[in-house]
């Protein structure tokens, strides 16, 4: 058989394996969703608590391989050939980063995590100005160079085989200059399956999420009642929308909605600056930027052997760290679309200095402004976030003037990002049943946009966050070991690019005619 007839017989496993994984879970969510809650939770929970010491360190190793990447040898080799030019420009491929990496995430918490930390610290007391400080650096530990260093590494991978080695954009790429013959089958087929499973749950995960925070910016705007059937609406709104968005291309439907939501989020980042408390939010930014790279080793290597806060770690810092593992396929796929022509160099600093940057200067803002009301202003927040953590976003834009009209363009960014979202995991998904098609076929497209759909619509039944975080992380559970033999083939490759060898070559002929 052929290379061709290889590959085809491939695909059609990791659809056919990936469809009976993925469908009778979304079955049993729809039929019994209490039990699929407790029994997702409990998995989760099991492996977090167990393994906690191997996330850490997993994830820990991600920022520094990633600045490894940036800072060392390999920095000036481009993702593609030695003269291309990127694909997009710096600033819609800056957006589109956001859109389709964490945008309708740091809505959603925004302003309830820093506040929920504040007021229930895992040491200390809460309410302080010590909570309040440590409030802010947790969060960004969360959401920083952690998170996107995981994102750069998984797409920078998947990048390099694409553009620079002319290979198929697929998972298993990279597992095939590991193995031969037999075992290279098997190791590609059980690669894409993960990487679709991990993809589809850590999708439908976070769009369950959105769509609840959806449901409580109408129920703040129109008194809309906090009903399943409501969540469904809402869903079957956004599954439309970002199928339309999904089979208009990237070039055309993703730009474009990465680009306005860009627009919209600096948009309302800037309103709370100025009408909120601005030079606290501005001290805010520098005190937990500084207080998060003075503590960074520390917090990169926290534990809490001593302390009776094993669970704490597990449902807040582990849960984050699993939860980019599990998006890393997804997000590093989509990355690599757009990322063609950049070098590794200027590649690792789009795609995890700037976004870190962000990221904590949008949690210092909304963060920073919703700490501002506890301590100093009227309160309330902390006590709506333990009701109602979806409704965390739109209480807080009530303490400004024109509060509905802020919500109102909260609840559209809100959109926009979920579709974006959808969008690009879909498109990542059809790709990645289509033989690592750049282009795939629509009906892949609707066939992946359903199936996530109809596991968000079981998450959803759920009624729950946590079921939601929890469904996030599952696949990521079983994908990290495809991630570490995804890097060791990526590193081995390094060390034979050409460019590579040439620049060795020319330091070592330097250094000779130097003695």
């Amino acid at each position: 058989m052929d290379s061709e007839g290889r590959q085809s017989v491939q695909i059609n496993k990791v659809v056919i394996i990936s469809l009976l994984l993925c469908l009778p879970i979304g079955a049993w969510g729809v039929i019994a969703p209490e039990q699929m809650a407790a029994s997702v939770l409990g998995v989760t929970s099991y492996f977090m608590v167990g393994a906690s010491w191997w996330w850490l360190l997993l994830c820990t190793s991600f920022v520094i391989l990633a600045a490894f990447l940036a800072f060392g040898p390999y920095g000036s080799i481009r993702l593609g050939r030695d003269d291309e030019e990127p694909e997009f420009s710096f600033s819609s491929w800056i957006a589109m980063l956001f859109a389709g990496g964490m945008g309708a995430g740091l809505l959603f918490w925004g302003v309830a995590e820093p506040v929920t930390h504040f007021d229930n610290p895992p040491v200390g007391t809460g309410g302080t100005a010590e909570a309040a400080r440590q409030a802010l650096v947790i969060t960004n530990l969360h959401w920083g160079l952690h998170a996107w260093s995981i994102y750069g590494v998984c797409a920078l991978v998947i990048a390099y085989f694409t553009f620079r080695l002319e290979k198929p954009p697929l998972i298993s790429t990279p597992l095939r200059s590991l193995f031969s013959g037999r075992s290279a089958d098997v190791a590609a087929t059980t690669a894409d399956v993960l990487g679709v499973v991990a993809v589809v749950f850590g999708l439908a995960g976070s769009l369950a999420m959105g769509t609840l925070q959806v449901r409580s910016g109408l129920t703040a705007l129109f008194d809309v009642p906090v009903v399943n059937s409501v969540s469904l609406t809402v869903l079957a709104v956004l599954f439309a929308m970002y199928m339309i968005s999904t089979l208009t291309g990237v070039e055309k439907g993703m730009k474009l909605l990465s680009d306005i939501n860009m627009i919209l989020g600096l948009t309302l980042m800037a309103f709370v600056m100025i009408f909120g408390p601005t030079a606290f939010i501005m001290e805010t930014f520098v005190t937990s930027l500084g207080t998060y790279i003075a503590q960074f080793v520390d917090m990169s290597f926290r534990l809490f052997p001593f302390e009776d806060l094993t669970q704490w770690s597990a449902n807040w810092t582990l849960t984050y760290l699993i939860w980019w593992l599990a998006w890393g396929p997804f997000v590093g796929v989509f990355i690599a679309r757009i990322s063609r022509g950049r070098t590794i160099r200027e590649f690792c600093m789009g795609v995890i200095l700037i976004p870190t940057t962000f990221s904590v200067l949008w949690f210092s803002v909304f963060g920073g402004a919703g700490i501002y009301v506890e301590m100093y202003g009227p309160g309330g927040l902390s006590s709506i976030i333990t009701q109602d953590v979806a409704a965390a976003l739109f209480s807080f834009l009530d303490y400004f003037p024109l509060a509905s009209v802020l919500s109102i363009g909260a609840l559209l960014l809100i959109v926009i990002f979920l579709v974006t979202s959808a969008d690009s995991g879909t498109f990542v998904l059809s790709m990645m049943t289509t033989q690592g098609n750049l282009n795939p076929p629509a009906s892949a497209k609707i066939v992946w946009g359903t199936i996530v759909a109809v596991i968000t619509a079981a998450t959803l039944l759920a009624g729950s966050v946590d079921v939601a975080r929890a469904m996030s992380t599952l696949g990521a559970i079983p994908f990290s070991a495809i991630l570490i033999l995804q890097i060791v083939s990526f590193l081995r490759r390094l060390r034979q690019d050409p460019s590579h060898r040439k620049c060795t070559a020319t330091a070592v002929a330097s250094k000779e005619v130097s003695l």
